[in-house]
């Protein structure tokens, strides 16, 4: 940096987005205890994500905890992950290294998530901390492109939530090419994971094909009309959540229908969603979800919906009940 008084363009934008999220989380009655994490793989992302914690750290009295995590997918990861630790302990983070084991069902990909947020969620410094996570502008329009690609729905498609207690993801509005010039100003080095090229991963396929083939055709401008779209519609969301709210209050071992067929399907299903998931059912498709709704909003006397964790919904009697499946 040439100037400290004057930071680089890049710096000053992720020290702001920085900021403004710790201020947040703070309103919502977060880093009461002034613990702070960061996940850092040791690329350009999380390290000026981290670089720009620690700096905001003394102005906002936090203590900044450098999580790395290492997969063990590569060789030589655990390398990587020390030269990372050096950089954060240079940084004046207290750094340390979670080794993971991935495996499970999804594939290579879910697997190794799974895994991460686990023992990032397992090493919390405190229980109100929050990790920042290094997602960019750029992650957040690759997955409104897949929930799109996938028929997900408005919760995929709206995206990452900036504030998702224990994650904070303050980089939603900065760029990959950001971060990476933040890094460069302040002489931070950062690694290229190999997998970020691999395009048998079908999030580097949209980075490297379809991201740039929509810019080019739609001349530019994409990627943050994606992400607007994703902040627009979580506005959306948490309305209709709201309103959902309000209709399911505690939790009830059985839902009238007469109190739920007039209502919009849209809150209908997000009454529905939060009941079934409160009583127990996990990985909820819309398919069921909607077979789950059809009992109240297309009632022709159908049979009951099974669904995982070996549960069926059901109507009998004018009331919308959850048993276990007969096997």
């Amino acid at each position: 940096m040439a100037d400290s008084a004057r930071p680089d363009e890049a710096v000053s934008a992720v020290r702001t987005a920085v900021r403004r999220l710790i201020t947040t989380a703070r309103k919502a009655g977060h880093l009461a205890d002034g613990q702070l994490a960061v996940a850092v793989s040791g690329g350009a992302d999380s390290l000026a994500l981290a670089a720009a914690a620690q700096h905001q750290s003394r102005r906002l009295g936090l203590t900044v905890h450098g999580l790395i995590v290492d997969h063990g997918l590569q060789p030589g990861s655990d390398k990587v992950a020390a030269v990372a630790a050096d950089q954060l302990t240079d940084l004046g983070l207290r750094a340390q290294v979670l080794t993971v084991d991935v495996d499970g069902p999804g594939g290579m990909e879910a697997a190794a998530r799974r895994a991460r947020y686990a023992a990032l969620r397992g090493a919390l410094p405190a229980p109100d901390a929050i990790v920042l996570l290094g997602h960019t502008r750029d992650d957040q329009a690759e997955t409104v492109l897949l929930g799109l690609g996938r028929g997900s729905g408005p919760r995929s498609i709206a995206g990452m939530r900036p504030l998702d207690p224990p994650w904070g993801r303050p980089l939603l509005a900065v760029t990959r090419a950001q971060t990476e010039r933040a890094c460069t100003a302040q002489g931070l080095t950062w690694w290229s994971d190999p997998h970020n090229a691999d395009p048998s991963f079908t999030r580097v396929r949209l980075r490297q094909e379809v991201l740039p083939l929509l810019e080019d055709v739609l001349r530019g401008g994409v990627a943050d009309a994606l992400a607007r779209t994703a902040a627009q519609l979580r506005e959306d969301n948490d309305a209709l959540d709201a309103i959902a709210a309000e209709l399911l209050v505690g939790d009830p071992a059985e839902l009238a229908v007469e109190a739920l067929a007039g209502t919009p399907a849209a809150i209908r299903r997000r009454v529905l969603r939060t009941w079934l998931r409160r009583r127990g059912v996990t990985e909820l498709t819309d398919a069921q979800l909607r077979d789950v709704d059809a009992l109240i909003g297309e009632w022709r006397g159908q049979g009951g919906v099974l669904l995982r964790g070996g549960l069926v919904a059901q109507r009998a009697h004018g009331r919308l009940q959850l048993d276990r499946a007969s096997p």
